[in-house]
């Protein structure tokens, strides 16, 4: 049995050997298509998505496709890093959802900038300050985040990437407080800390809406405390004895709090969308999705007519969302995500054909769709 695992043990060293030979391979052709490029912009979301969606589809397992999709986004983090290093700003500070969706996007390999709030992220891009930015734009559970939608009409940025983020909920408080009988949450990876004391809670808007039943069963009593961020409600919570946080786990350990309960969101596939914010969107990568967003001319059936091009030419769409126009009281903007990249021949001539119906048009981006 030693010699049997002693060979096996001996063949993952030739298998890491041979890894590492690759990577540095890797590693130096990224440097020689970069000096190819003479200038042009190096991370290219079309031919990153082409990259995992074969490994996905080509991979003979035990590991999952998820996986495989991590690794791979960091070995091609690593690749980008070494020709230039890539500047995301985000909604911070740290330890928010949104710093997970960076790197669960563009690697660890990046500059991750951390802003105050949404308008930071944008104007970050569009001075320079950052390449990209990464803002999230709806929740499974509780829609639309109106201030991203608002922003992007006027700004000069273009979609060029999606990301889709499970999010799971931790509940959380100081380590040092008092401990009676731990909380065992349904399904929940509990470590023991109690919930007894605990008179508030602070989450950002959206995360005290994603708990909203749960808090309402264990936790009835106790203030509901609305912050700008779920890291600042973990800063402030690890300060004061009588107070819990929401956020993720990975908060919890960048702020010294221990976990009451986890995984405590409403809707087990609570999920958000964010967007992948740059000058220039993506060019197609052969599973894409286009976003727009248009104005109605004030006359009946008007959203029928907009809308009607796309049903001729079979498109789908997956979004279709009203926004009240801020130009005027009573008047509305459509925000649609519908399949396709606005360069392919049908999406472009029913793209076309909504211009000229439309008392106002902006293709947001195209952009490949999330895995």
């Amino acid at each position: 049995m030693d010699e049997e695992l002693k060979a096996l043990r001996a063949r993952i060293d030739g298998i890491d050997d041979a890894i590492l030979h690759l990577l540095s391979e890797r590693a130096g052709i990224a440097q020689q298509v970069g000096r190819a490029k003479k200038g042009e912009k190096i991370y290219r979301p079309e031919r990153e998505a082409q990259i995992v969606r074969r490994l996905r589809e080509n991979n003979p397992g035990p590991l999952s496709g998820d996986t495989i999709e991590r690794l791979i986004r960091e070995i091609m983090s690593a690749c980008r890093a070494v020709e230039e290093l890539t500047r995301v700003a985000y909604l911070g500070p740290v330890g928010t959802f949104t710093q997970q969706a960076v790197h669960k996007h563009f690697g660890h390999e990046v500059e991750a900038l951390a802003e105050a709030d949404i308008d930071a992220c944008f104007h970050a891009v569009e001075t320079g300050r950052a390449d990209f930015a990464v803002v999230p734009v709806e929740n499974s559970t509780e829609g639309a985040i109106g201030r991203t939608l608002d922003l992007i009409v006027p700004s000069p940025l273009k979609i060029c990437g999606e990301v889709m983020l499970p999010i799971h909920q931790t509940l959380m408080r100081k380590a040092s407080s008092p401990q009676p009988s731990p909380l065992n949450g349904e399904g929940a990876n509990v470590m023991p800390n109690p919930i007894n004391g605990i008179q508030r809670v602070f989450g950002h808007a959206q995360s005290l809406a994603q708990c909203q039943h749960w808090l309402s069963r264990h936790l009835p009593d106790a203030e509901r405390v609305s912050v700008v961020s779920n890291s600042e409600g973990a800063r402030r919570a690890a300060a004061e004895p009588d107070a819990a946080t929401l956020g993720s786990e990975a908060a919890a350990e960048l702020y010294g709090l221990a976990v009451v309960a986890g995984r405590i969101e409403d809707e087990a596939s609570n999920t958000t969308r964010f967007l992948v914010l740059g000058k220039t969107d993506a060019a197609p990568s052969g599973r894409d999705k286009t976003s727009l967003v248009m104005g109605a001319k004030n006359q009946p059936g008007a959203v029928v007519k907009l809308l009607q091009p796309l049903a001729d030419a079979g498109i789908s769409m997956s979004k279709l969302e009203s926004r009240p126009a801020r130009s005027s009281n009573w008047e509305y903007l459509f925000f649609v995500v519908c399949e396709g990249h606005r360069q392919d021949p049908k999406l472009a001539a029913a793209l076309a054909e909504i211009e000229s119906r439309a008392a106002f048009l902006k293709i947001l981006g195209s952009y490949p769709a999330a895995s």
